[in-house]
C-alpha cells in the first residue's frame, strides 16, 4: 500500500498533510497494469482520476501519439471534471501502478473535508494548466501554429 507521506510530495496532494491524505486514503484504488495495457481507451466514460506512482504510459489519440507521462503525474482528470468520453487512449509503456478516485470517490471527499476536495480540484485545475501551457508552446512553435494564427 502507499503511505501518506509518500502522496504528500505529489501535485495531486498539495497543500494536504498526511492527516489528511491518511483519511481519504480508503477512497482511492490501488491499481496496477501490464506493459501494453489500456488504461483509458479513447471515446469511452473515465470516472476516475489515476496518479501514477510507478511506470510510464503514452497518451495517443487514434495513431497520433500525444504525450507520455511518468511517476508523479496525474490523467483522467478532463473526464472526471467535464464528464465527457475520454478523448483519448491511455496505454502502459512499462508495467504500472496507479492510485485513482473515482467521480464517487471525489462526492464522498466534499462530504467528509471540503477543504481536502477543493485542495485536490485546485491540484487537478493547476495540472491542467501546466499541460494546456506546454501544448500551446508545442503549438505556437510548429508551422500548424503560425498557420493557424
Amino acid at each position: 500500500m502507499v503511505l501518506p507521506s509518500t502522496l504528500q510530495k505529489y501535485s495531486l496532494f498539495g497543500g494536504l498533510d498526511e492527516e489528511q491524505i491518511k483519511n481519504i486514503l480508503p477512497l482511492m484504488q490501488y491499481e496496477k497494469y501490464g506493459l501494453e495495457e489500456l488504461i483509458i481507451t479513447e471515446g469511452q466514460l473515465n470516472d476516475k482520476v489515476y496518479f501514477l506512482i510507478e511506470g510510464q504510459v503514452e497518451v495517443k489519440k487514434g495513431d497520433v501519439q500525444l504525450s507520455h507521462f511518468s511517476e508523479g503525474e496525474a490523467f483522467g482528470e478532463m473526464e472526471v471534471l467535464d464528464v465527457m468520453p475520454s478523448i483519448a487512449s491511455i496505454k502502459a509503456t512499462s508495467p504500472v501502478k496507479v492510485m485513482s478516485i473515482s467521480n464517487k470517490a471525489l462526492r464522498e471527499i466534499y462530504k467528509i473535508d471540503v477543504k481536502i476536495f477543493s485542495l485536490i480540484i485546485m491540484n487537478l485545475a493547476r495540472d491542467l494548466s501546466r499541460r494546456l501551457r506546454k501544448m500551446d508552446e508545442k503549438l505556437a512553435s510548429s508551422s500548424i501554429g503560425s498557420f493557424l494564427l
